[in-house]
C-alpha cells in the first residue's frame, strides 16, 4: 500500500461572505499531521496518535524556516482575495428573469382557460409574481416571494397559474418583481374573450 503526503487548504465562508477562517494542513494518508495557526503564524502538530512525535518534528522544521510561514501567509491572503471574488461573482450577482405566459384550455366551462406565467433564469432565488387583469391585481391575496427551483447553473425558475373566464376585452399581465429589476417586469397576454 502506498503512502502519501500532501498540503491542503480551505477558506470557509460565513453566510454573509466573510472569511470564517483559514485552514492549511500537511496531511499524511488523508490524516491531518501538521496544521498552520494563522493567528500565531506557527505550524503545530495536529496528529495526537502514533505520528504525534513525527508531526512535532515537522512543525519545528517548518517554523524554523521562515519561507514556509511566508508561503502559508501568502496562501491565506490569496484565499481571502479569491473568496471575495467568488462571493461577488456568485452570491452577490443579479441575473434578470425571463418571462412567458402560456395559455391552455381547461375543459371546464366556468374557467375555460388556465394561464401559466413561467419565470426562469433569475438570481437570487427570491421572486414575487402577481397576476393583473386589466391592470388590477387578481389571484391569491398572498404576494410574498415564491418558492423557486434551482436550475443547476446558479439560476432559478418558478411558475404561477391562474384559471380564468375572460370577458370581451380582458387583458392579463404577469408582473414579476425581482432584486435584479428596478421596476416590475410585465409580460402581457393580450386581449382574451
Amino acid at each position: 500500500k502506498a503512502s502519501w503526503c500532501m498540503w491542503r487548504n480551505s477558506c470557509p465562508l460565513a453566510a454573509n461572505g466573510s472569511l470564517r477562517g483559514f485552514d492549511l494542513t500537511v496531511a499524511f494518508n488523508k490524516n491531518p499531521l501538521v496544521c498552520y495557526d494563522p493567528d500565531g503564524h506557527l505550524f503545530n502538530a495536529c496528529d495526537w496518535g502514533l505520528l504525534h512525535g513525527v508531526a512535532g518534528q515537522i512543525a519545528i522544521a517548518l517554523n524554523n524556516d521562515s519561507t514556509w510561514v511566508q508561503r502559508a501567509e501568502a496562501r491565506r491572503r490569496a484565499c481571502s482575495k479569491l473568496a471575495a471574488q467568488f462571493w461577488a461573482q456568485t452570491v452577490l450577482r443579479r441575473t434578470q428573469p425571463q418571462v412567458r405566459i402560456v395559455p391552455a384550455q381547461t375543459g371546464n366551462p366556468s374557467v375555460p382557460i388556465r394561464l401559466t406565467c413561467h419565470v426562469w433564469g433569475f438570481y437570487p432565488p427570491e421572486v414575487t409574481i402577481i397576476w393583473l387583469r386589466n391592470g388590477d391585481i387578481v389571484g391569491p391575496g398572498d404576494h410574498s416571494p415564491m418558492f423557486a427551483i434551482p436550475n443547476g447553473n446558479w439560476t432559478y425558475q418558478t411558475q404561477v397559474a391562474l384559471s380564468v373566464a375572460p370577458e370581451v376585452g380582458d387583458t392579463y399581465t404577469c408582473s414579476v418583481q425581482h432584486a435584479s429589476l428596478e421596476e416590475p417586469l410585465l409580460e402581457g397576454l393580450g386581449v382574451l374573450g
